[in-house]
């Protein structure tokens, strides 16, 4: 068995996936990689380490959830409309967008339910996490020269950005983005940058894209950290991780609305090539690190 997880390696990895999880580094990936390289003894797979990472994970949700409160208190009342009507109007941006949410949902939630384990227990080794940090900081590189447009172009509907996106992101491009997505659940993978990514092969600015992962990203983190929010609670709970689950939420809360805040304004004007670069950089030094 493991050595339980300290307070303080609560708090640093609390810290880390406050960070990655909004940025297109893989949250997973890291906190898989990080242990590693600093000989602690702590395993994805260990019952402690999951039910820590619930808690990080329902931080983060609950601080994306109120970062974009009003948004979602007007797609609700939106998706409201579109029951009630059993249509969604030309005009109605919120239902569309609501919708569009939903249909992105979709996908990664059932790929989540049924192949999260095994995928987890397939790739949990640290060489493959920094393997496929590799991969993902390709695929950055490659969703930034194939995008269909350049970053911080104005549009008339700039002054909307969820009406932008509703118009803009198509019923298959959604449901494409939401396979996307669940690809997150590969340690190395991110699943931010897979929305963000499929966002600007859809058109959008990496702006817009970065606000539809955030608005994806709710309710899959929320819903998947809420499943298991019973297991903070019971037996796995009992290897003394929860001080340190809760001072890894309160850390994970902390620096996710930092990096919410961050991204957004450096996506006004940025781009995906920067954190290309750092994983394909920091994915072969910890393969080079983990073979020697």
């Amino acid at each position: 068995m493991h050595d339980p997880i300290s307070l303080f390696q609560g708090i640093v990895l609390g810290l880390l996936q406050g960070v990655a999880e909004p940025f297109p580094v893989s949250s997973l990936g890291h906190g898989v990689i990080l242990p590693s390289l600093l000989g602690w003894n702590i395993h994805q797979n260990d019952p402690f380490f999951l039910t820590f990472l619930v808690a990080t994970h329902l931080a983060t949700a609950i601080v994306l959830l109120v970062f974009f409160f009003k948004d979602w208190v007007r797609i609700v009342r939106g998706l409201g409309r579109s029951l009630r009507d059993r249509e969604i109007a030309p005009d109605d941006s919120d239902a569309r967008l609501g919708w569009l949410v939903v249909v992105g949902t979709i996908p990664a939630g059932i790929i989540g339910v049924l192949l999260q384990d095994p995928l987890r227990k397939l790739f949990a080794s640290s060489a493959s996490a920094a393997a496929f940090l590799i991969l993902n900081g390709i695929l950055l590189l490659v969703f930034e020269r194939w995008r269909r447009r350049s970053p911080g172009v104005a549009d008339e509907y700039r002054s909307d950005s969820d009406a932008h996106i509703a118009r803009t992101v198509t019923w298959r491009q959604a449901t494409a983005i939401g396979f996307a997505q669940a690809g997150g659940l590969i340690p190395g993978i991110s699943r931010s940058g897979m929305t963000m990514g499929g966002g600007l092969l859809a058109g959008l600015s990496n702006e817009d894209a970065a606000r539809f992962g955030f608005l994806l990203a709710t309710p899959i983190i929320g819903a998947a950290a809420l499943l298991k929010v019973p297991e903070l609670f019971g037996h796995a709970g009992d290897h003394g991780v929860r001080t340190a689950a809760l001072a890894g939420a309160i850390a994970a809360a902390f620096t996710t609305v930092l990096a919410v805040k961050f991204l957004l304004r450096w996506f006004e004007t940025n781009r995906l090539t920067p954190f290309g670069i750092y994983c394909i950089a920091a994915g072969i030094f910890c393969t080079v690190v983990f073979a020697l």
